[in-house]
Parts: C-alpha cells; structure tokens; sequence
C-alpha cells in the first residue's frame, strides 16, 4: 500500500532523515517507533507533502506520489491523525467531521459516515458542542473520526494515546484493531508508548537519529529487543 524507499531530508545543514525505506502494507497495521527527536514527525510531514524531500521516492499504491500536494495525497485516500489533534475548537463537533469530508464530493461531501459514530458513540452524543469544550480523549477521538470521514485506504497515526486517559486509550486501541484487521485499509501509528504500540503491530519499524534501525514482524519485537531502543 505504502512504500518509502531511500528517503532523505535535510533541514539546513543536519540530515535529518537517512535512506529511510519501510513498507505500509494493507490489511495491517505498521509501528514506528523511536524516542523524541530521531525524525518520526520529520518523516510523516515528508509523507503527507507538507516537507519536500531531498531524494528517495514514496510510493502509494501503484503511484508515485513523492512531488504530490498534501491535498492531492488527501484525495488520494490518504488520512491523517496529527500529534496534539489540531482539532476546530470553536466549530461543532459534527463540522469537524465534515471538514474531512473536503476531499469528497457530490453526496459522499455531506453525509458523515455512521460508521465513526458506532466506533465513538460519544461524538453522536456530542454533535452540538464545540471541539474545544470537549476532554482531551473526547478530542482525540474526533481527530480520529475526522481521518476516518473520508473513508481513506491508508490512516497514519501520530502518537495518538500522548496525554490520553487510560479508558479512552483502551477505545483508541479497540477501533485501531478493528480497522487494521478489516482488510480494505492500512494502519501506520507513530508510537513512543511500547505496549500500545506492541499490542496492535502486525509489522515495526524503529527509527534513530533519522535512520532505520530495526525492523520486522509485530511477533519478534520482544526477541528483537525493540523496547531498548525507547529507553532514555
């Protein structure tokens, strides 16, 4: 679904990102992980278009979509969760999850799928509030279903659980499997938090200092040491 093949970015005089090559594959969900400051969000704004990237190629499907805008990438079926949610705050609950809906058009443009409302039945009970009088897990949750509006091929994730309540995480992660095991979508969550990401990765890849330096199937993360490299 997703392929990144030898990446490279460069912020001034620091490269930032190095050879960075991982598969997203469909029907699964794909951990990156790495501590603060290795390039995880440098390389998901190279993703979404919103950095340029010095060489390499991402791939999403069959096209190449390295040079592609970050709403080209959108219509595309691509969605994506920030860190810190950048929800509306003072629109609505329900106008949140229509501004999702702004790479569609015709009926598909107007209609919010009821789908996201048996995944959060709190954002149906909270249609009429504002994005800013709700909790940071409420939040979240409505970041989420407004990714999810758009009914995109590819959801990336970034540190989703950061500053959430335990109960909220455990409806985070239930809705993560669900959608990941559906088979018509792919998962990337960027992760810092080991046993959220562990328990949902089909595949991992961990990052340090801009580079890869581990990678493999979701199984072999305790044989492959994985938490060491989150260690401070």
């Amino acid at each position: 679904m997703l392929k990144v093949d030898k990446l490279n970015q460069y912020y001034g005089g620091s490269h930032t990102l190095r050879d960075v090559s991982f598969e997203v594959p469909l029907g699964g969900c794909t951990v990156l992980l790495g501590r603060n400051g290795v390039g995880k969000t440098t390389l998901l704004k190279c993703l979404m278009g919103v950095l340029p990237v010095r060489s390499g190629s991402v791939t999403f499907g069959e096209r190449n979509i390295t040079a592609l805008t970050p709403h080209g990438r959108a219509a595309l079926g691509i969605g994506f969760v920030p860190q810190g949610r950048e929800i509306f705050n003072r629109l609505t609950v329900e106008e949140n999850l229509r501004m999702g809906l702004a790479v569609k058009s015709g009926s598909a443009a107007r209609n919010v799928p009821t789908e996201i409302f048996e995944m959060f039945p709190v954002l149906k009970d909270m249609l009429r509030r504002r994005g800013g009088d709700l909790s940071g897990g409420q939040q979240q949750q409505l970041a989420i279903g407004r990714a999810l509006a758009a009914n995109p091929k590819l959801l990336i994730l970034d540190e989703p659980t950061e500053g959430i309540q335990p109960s909220i995480i455990k409806d985070i992660e239930r809705v993560i499997r669900a959608l990941a095991q559906r088979g018509d979508m792919a998962v990337l969550l960027v992760e810092q938090y080991y046993d959220f990401a562990q328990s949902l990765a089909d595949h991992y890849v961990v990052m340090s200092r801009g580079a890869v330096v581990s990678a493999g199937k979701g199984s072999d993360m305790e044989k492959n040491n994985v938490r060491s490299f989150l260690a401070v």
